[in-house]
């Protein structure tokens, strides 16, 4: 084998420059694959430490069908809805949100952003499931008004011109509101942007009633969520009127939830890969074809090899390491692309959009996977060339011109 990989490295070096042609094939492929399925598994995996800080104590309950509070016709879940479910065996304690769109004025320039309005006795909750923390200033407290918490990008990622800070003074749809804080990053650009605000200020600027968003609940026993959950939903169908086939809201566990990210991100990821893999048969294409072009230049050394005493198997094996080394190269060189395109998008996300959801994981089974694959992707491109080339005569190829 030690002569197989030495002849082959030999026949590499005497032909540098279509060996290098023929390897940025699999290294474009090899790279592409690695950075897709790295920044996959990374977003998986932020999104599993999301899920791990909210907790398994949690349920989500949403009405079905909407792009909002306000939308036509839409379905809607109100405070009352929240009453009912507060009542429920094995509720512990919960909260609701609602949000809307809202013009925000400071310094003289106007921008649109999400307002979020909460119940300042229960904020507790909604602030722990969604990982807030204070950047700066307080969280609301019970029975404040005419105050507001900003997202982190109001201060940091300028929103406005000039930065907000705690004590300034903004205008939302044409009323006037202090700052009593601006939140920590939480890494997703959208939220850190949000506006927070008391529940009663918030209808009281948009006129949406005791309409809430969603209703966010921790049980008492997370052992029994789903029996918990159960529960809420009889109650909910019992006092909105509907059956199972018409209800109009959805319960979601964080289990539930997670699992809906994973399918949605398999189904990406596996497109993405398929996409990449056309850019892989280019390369294997490639690698066959300069196999081809290699059995035919030694078509007399293949003669004169077999002349002396080499095998059909001798040759075979020659020709398969030389390819599969021009693949596993190409593919060592891929995963260092692909390494440093993950990692800059990584940089890239954090600094600049200041999130932390799109990150390059590494595990090693990742680049190990990928040098195996590229070994075989080379090994097998080359593996109708190197047959051709065992089945040689060696008369045949002596007499070859």
């Amino acid at each position: 084998m030690k002569d197989y990989v030495r002849i082959a490295l030999k026949n590499l070096k005497k032909r540098k420059l279509r060996s290098w042609l023929t390897i940025v094939g699999i290294v474009i492929s090899i790279s592409i694959i690695f950075t897709l399925i790295s920044l996959s598994l990374g977003l998986r995996e932020a999104i599993s430490e999301q899920f791990q800080i909210l907790g398994t104590d949690k349920l989500f309950i949403g009405p079905k069908g909407t792009s909002g509070i306000g939308t036509e016709g839409a379905a809607s879940l109100t405070t009352q809805d929240a009453d009912v479910v507060g009542k429920v065996q094995g509720v512990k304690d919960l909260s609701y949100v609602s949000a809307g769109s809202v013009e925000v004025e400071f310094d003289g320039e106007k921008r649109y952003s999400i307002a979020m309005g909460l119940p300042l006795d229960k904020i507790k909750l909604y602030i722990d499931s969604a990982s807030i923390s204070m950047d700066e200033g307080a969280v609301l407290q019970k029975g404040e008004t005419g105050k507001v918490m900003l997202g982190y990008d109001y201060k940091y990622s300028s929103v406005f011109d000039k930065p907000v800070k705690t004590g300034d003074k903004i205008i939302i749809n044409g009323k006037e509101f202090k700052v009593a804080g601006i939140a920590q990053a939480i890494g997703n650009p959208s939220d850190d942007k949000n506006i927070y605000m008391s529940f009663d200020d918030f209808k009281n600027l948009l006129g949406t009633g005791d309409d809430v968003a969603s209703i966010i609940v921790q049980v008492s026993d997370q052992n029994q969520i789903q029996e918990i959950s159960d529960r809420i939903n009889q109650k909910l169908i019992k006092f909105r009127g509907v059956t199972e086939k018409t209800k109009d809201f959805y319960i979601s566990t964080p289990e539930e939830l997670l699992a809906s990210f994973d399918k949605v991100l398999n189904i990406i990821t596996a497109f993405l890969v398929a996409v990449a893999a056309i850019s892989l048969l280019v390369g294997a294409i490639g690698i066959m074809n300069t196999m081809y072009t290699s059995v035919l230049e030694r078509t007399k050394e293949i003669g004169t090899m077999k002349a002396i005493g080499a095998k059909n198997s001798d040759v075979l094996f020659i020709f398969l390491s030389e390819s599969g080394l021009l693949g596993l190269i190409g593919g060592v060189i891929g995963v260092l692309c692909g390494y440093l395109i993950s990692k800059t998008i990584e940089f890239i996300a954090v600094n600049s959009l200041h999130t932390t959801l799109l990150k390059a994981a590494v595990p090693g089974y990742l680049l190990l996977g990928c040098l195996i694959f590229a070994f075989l992707i080379g090994a097998l491109s080359g593996t109708i060339p190197a047959m051709t080339a065992s089945r040689l005569k060696p008369v045949d190829a002596l007499r070859y011109e």
